[in-house]
């Protein structure tokens, strides 16, 4: 083994004294350029190393302005997203069965998250909305930079639609139970876990304002006051959107 290592170093001075002549002959060439030329060439090639770190900073920037449309199906999510020209939307599956796994794919991207509730079939669909809105809350709560958080009240254009003032304050006793029932539930955490996220003030009812991140409400209808002819009333969609970007 020994004679082994031995070889090998043997056979690497060998190929420096092959190209020991090369090396001189550059060696000497650098010696002979002259100085205004070589500070020319280190000054081009620090600009461009710039320039590829600054690219590479952008890019790192751009790939966190994502909005994120989530919310049930038929909610008109895809609606507001063919609607909406602004910033970078996201159109996440609604369906029980994807939109978690979409959520968890997206959510470091996320600026900003928009979670679309249907206005009309909110009394119907309240535990499951409010179900989905706490896990949203809570992985965004869970981000190293909390995205911005709105509640778009769509579709109220229909007659039977909630208002938004109504749909914040069922969703804030929809969610109260979820914190009480979830929070009494046995821990399936290991001690090398981290601590759950918890939800509002421990000891009080629950209240968006109680969330480190501000969570916003507002009214819209992507299809209008005349269903498909009409034209959507989004404005103040449109106008958070450009809060934000």
């Amino acid at each position: 083994m020994a004679s082994v290592d031995s070889r090998r170093v043997g056979d690497g001075s060998g190929a420096g004294g092959t190209f020991q002549p090369y090396l001189d002959s550059l060696r000497h060439e650098l010696q002979q350029t002259d100085p205004t030329l070589l500070s020319v060439v280190v000054a081009v090639f620090a600009v461009l190393l710039t320039l590829v770190f600054w690219k590479f900073i952008r890019s790192r920037r751009s790939s966190q302005r994502a909005v994120l449309l989530v919310g049930l199906c038929d909610s008109g999510k895809t609606l507001l997203f063919v609607r909406g020209n602004s910033l970078n939307l996201i159109d996440l599956p609604g369906h029980e069965s994807l939109r978690l796994q979409f959520l968890e794919r997206f959510k470091s991207s996320a600026r900003a998250v928009v979670f679309v509730v249907d206005s009309a079939a909110f009394q119907r669909e309240v535990k499951d909305v409010a179900e989905f809105l706490y896990q949203v809350l809570i992985d965004s709560m869970g981000l190293k930079n909390t995205p911005s958080f709105l509640i778009a009240c769509n579709k109220q254009d229909i007659a039977m639609a909630k208002s938004a003032k109504l749909i914040q304050q069922q969703l804030e006793k929809e969610l109260n139970t979820l914190r009480v029932t979830r929070s009494a539930a046995p821990s399936t955490l290991d001690s090398s876990s981290t601590v759950p996220v918890q939800l509002g003030k421990k000891g009080k009812e629950f209240e968006f304002s109680q969330l480190p991140l501000k969570v916003e409400f507002l009214e819209c209808s992507a299809k209008g006051g005349r269903g498909d002819a009409g034209s959507a009333d989004i404005q103040d969609l449109e106008k958070w959107l450009a809060k934000i970007a």
